[in-house]
């Protein structure tokens, strides 16, 4: 049996156990799905445990046929953040870091920052989004510079109230800022963060939320399938990531619920188109994670479960499902509010894809990349080994395209 289409979703953050050099990180005992399991008491995923979730973490699924394939994946790229993951999910791993500043940008970069958009800033340290537009929020509307910021990860941010500054023009300082931040201080992401509301009530605008990524090194697997004349469709952040690059179609959300939306949308719109959906949804991240909150996290993973048969009853006979992530961010975490370095699951799902198969531990993300460009018949990536073999029956897989 061919298969034509991947629907591959990111579920942005949900990471299941640390990795062996968590030590490294800060991240000593992180498990970001497990604890919240533990931490609130209960989890119900009654459609991620049919998949085989249960098999790979414990949060005390039910015993039940399993009807996907399962294993977990670890990260060969020495990072913990979005845009390395996702990088390694499409076949890029990184030798080295991004560069990060714990104790804010150097004094040159934002001088020079502060040159070209013609303004003072304020901040530059490390802070969570949300704390930083309380504290220095109410100046930056009386003033009008523009807030600077970073975290553990290797971003630039600028927040803005959307009064006090108009997107179009939030959005060119990011430009700006990302032409500025090359060589040893190209960080992963400069990353646009408008907020509205007043003092007291601030609120961030995550719809308007806009990451400028660096664009990737080298060939990445939506490169490939391109390039092979297959449709590749990015919803949520993921064109961001990329650079725009390597997809035929970009499709932006505001919100879990908004990229599940927009996700069956895309299955019924692209329905006859061959290639790969591929989908990031940012709440359980941006929203739940950072902000160490277990029970809104617990009840979006819910939110996206119940979701789950929507998605599985539209895709066709030659589509396979996989739901993986990019990293951790444990909020029952005690020693930061950043990403943990964590495994992450691999499950896969289609009608002629194998039942409770254990994929086992993959030693790099790449797997999932290299796995996706051997199902469409689209060549090999740099890095990656391929599983296809043990999901989908060779003789059924043969001259599939």
């Amino acid at each position: 049996m061919r298969i034509d289409r991947v629907v591959l979703i990111v579920l942005d953050s949900v990471g299941i156990g640390s990795l062996p050099d968590a030590d490294r990180f800060n991240d000593r005992g992180a498990n970001t799905l497990s604890h919240i399991y533990r931490e609130r008491g209960r989890l119900d995923l009654p459609n991620l445990c049919a998949l085989g979730l249960g098999k790979i973490s414990d949060i005390g699924c039910k015993p039940k046929p399993i009807i996907g394939c399962y294993g977990k994946m670890a990260e060969q790229s020495p990072d913990k953040d979005t845009t390395t993951g996702h990088w390694e999910i499409a076949g890029i791993v990184l030798d080295t870091s991004f560069p990060t500043y714990p104790k804010g940008f150097p004094q040159e970069i934002i001088h020079e920052f502060e040159r070209k958009i013609g303004t003072r800033t304020l901040g530059n340290y490390t802070a969570s989004g949300t704390e930083i537009i309380k504290e220095l929020g109410e100046t930056h509307i009386n003033t009008g510079y523009p807030i600077v910021y970073t975290s553990a990860d290797s971003v630039f941010q600028i927040a803005a109230h959307v009064d006090a500054l108009p997107l179009d023009k939030l959005y060119e300082y990011c430009t700006i800022a990302r032409n500025i931040l090359t060589g040893g201080h190209a960080v992963g992401r400069v990353i646009a963060r408008p907020f509205a509301g007043t003092a007291g009530n601030f609120q961030r605008d995550n719809g308007a939320r806009k990451d400028y990524s660096l664009a990737p090194p080298e060939q990445t697997l939506l490169d490939l399938l391109k390039k092979n004349g297959l449709s590749v469709v990015g919803v949520g952040k993921i064109g961001d990531i990329f650079g725009h690059r390597g997809l035929t179609a970009e499709i932006h959300t505001h919100s879990n619920r908004d990229g599940i939306d927009k996700t069956i949308e895309a299955l019924n719109a692209y329905k006859d188109k061959k290639g790969l959906l591929f989908v990031n949804l940012v709440d359980f991240d941006m929203v739940y994670g950072h902000r160490q909150n277990v029970e809104g996290y617990a009840q979006a993973l819910e939110y996206f479960d119940r979701r789950l048969p929507e998605i599985k009853k539209i895709l066709k006979d030659e589509d396979v499902l996989v739901i993986t992530a990019d990293h951790g961010c444990d909020p029952t975490h005690r020693l930061h509010t950043d990403h943990t370095r964590e495994y992450v699951p691999l499950l896969l799902y289609g009608k002629n894809v194998k039942k409770n198969i254990d994929l086992g531990i993959r030693e790099t993300f790449a797997d999932c990349g290299q796995t996706v460009a051997d199902l469409l018949n689209a060549g090999s990536l740099k890095n990656g080994k391929s599983f296809k073999g043990e999901i989908i029956d060779e003789q059924e897989g043969q001259g599939s395209g």
